[in-house]
């Protein structure tokens, strides 16, 4: 149900989080999984540190985008900082999804650091069963 635009993105992904943190401008790439659970799909992604209030969800037409910020929780003005490993700036993740999907009731959580989003299959992609009738409706030519 979703679709990967590009093979390399992951490698491209942790280059960029080893190298630089992320801006509005150009921002990381978050960490997800992705996965059906009955008649929903689930998004994860994994945002640990930012407040909800820095979470921005959009969906236009099948484009999913989630944008992100970490800002810094000290001011380093008056602190001298010894050690920094955690990434900090914008981060960012589009996704494609399928037309079965209904985009309409996207529900959203944050719990733990952690963005699901469950997205419902639509109605008319679900199977179904389709009711055979018992008469025929031919009609015999006489002639």
């Amino acid at each position: 149900m979703l679709m990967r635009t590009d093979p390399f993105r992951e490698l491209d992904r942790i280059t960029e989080q080893l190298l630089r943190p992320g801006t509005w401008s150009r921002p990381s790439a978050m960490p997800m999984d992705a996965y059906r659970e009955g008649d929903e799909y689930v998004v994860a992604f994994d945002l640990p540190g930012v407040s909800p209030e820095a979470i921005d969800i959009d969906v236009e037409r099948n484009m999913l985008t989630v944008k992100a910020e970490r800002r810094p929780e000290v001011d380093t003005g008056q602190v001298q900082m010894e050690l920094s490993e955690r990434p900090l700036g914008a981060f960012s993740r589009q996704i494609v999804l399928a037309d079965t999907l209904d985009t309409e009731r996207i529900d959203a959580a944050y719990e733990a650091g952690v963005l699901t989003l469950r997205i419902p299959i639509a109605e008319r992609a679900k199977p179904r069963k389709i009711a055979v009738g018992g008469e025929s409706r031919r009609k015999q030519l006489k002639g």
